[in-house]
């Protein structure tokens, strides 16, 4: 399962997930939020795709249009509000384990730089490599309280030897000025197999 097919099932799932919609030249964004916009092809390699993330409208709408029409035959460029990440990290969901990495603020300070808080492993026990502190007892319930979806909805590709991982973030709303707003909720923003080989 690619980028593009990650973002379809997080759609479907009743996961928390990012409000994301079809990006086209048309497309008219709030002036008074920031925006994310991110790419995704139909078919070969989806890591490190360009995208823009928490910009104004004007560099969102400039970037989704010169995108747009880069990829308009193998792929699609996708938009949503942006949202200020408090801890962030990926949740990888295996036949027989979970795995729970965690990192202050923005996935991409473990994705780029590398930085872990703390990793978590959940089988017969429950195992810390890290801060065993970063993240809140009801933190791990609210992302592990998704396993089960998961695991039933990824079933045959579980059963095949692949495992199942998904990025998120407790995260706030934010005005035009990336100040945080609102209530902290939990959100997942992308989803995808990855086959394990030995």
């Amino acid at each position: 399962m690619n980028k593009l097919m990650g973002f379809y099932e997080l759609r479907e799932m009743s996961l928390p997930s990012i409000p994301w919609k079809e990006y086209t030249p048309d497309v008219e964004l709030d002036p008074n939020i920031l925006w994310t916009i991110r790419t995704a092809v139909y078919k070969g390699k989806d890591l490190n795709l360009p995208r823009k993330v928490g910009v104004d409208s004007i560099k969102a709408k400039r970037f989704g249009d010169k995108i747009y029409n880069e990829l308009i035959d193998i792929g699609m460029v996708i938009y949503y509000p942006y949202f200020v990440a408090k801890k962030s990290g990926n949740l990888n969901v295996y036949q027989n384990k979970v795995v729970i990495e965690a990192v202050k603020n923005d996935l991409w300070n473990l994705v780029s730089l590398s930085d872990r808080e703390v990793t978590i492993i959940i089988n017969e026990g429950i195992h810390y490599n890290g801060n065993a502190e970063f993240l809140e007892k009801e933190e791990i319930k609210s992302l592990m309280n998704h396993v089960p979806e998961i695991r039933k909805l990824f079933r045959s590709e579980l059963i095949s030897g692949e495992n199942i991982l998904l990025e998120w973030s407790y995260a706030f709303n934010c005005d035009i000025n990336a100040r945080p707003i609102g209530n902290k909720y939990l959100v997942f923003y992308e989803a995808r197999t990855i086959k394990e080989y030995c």
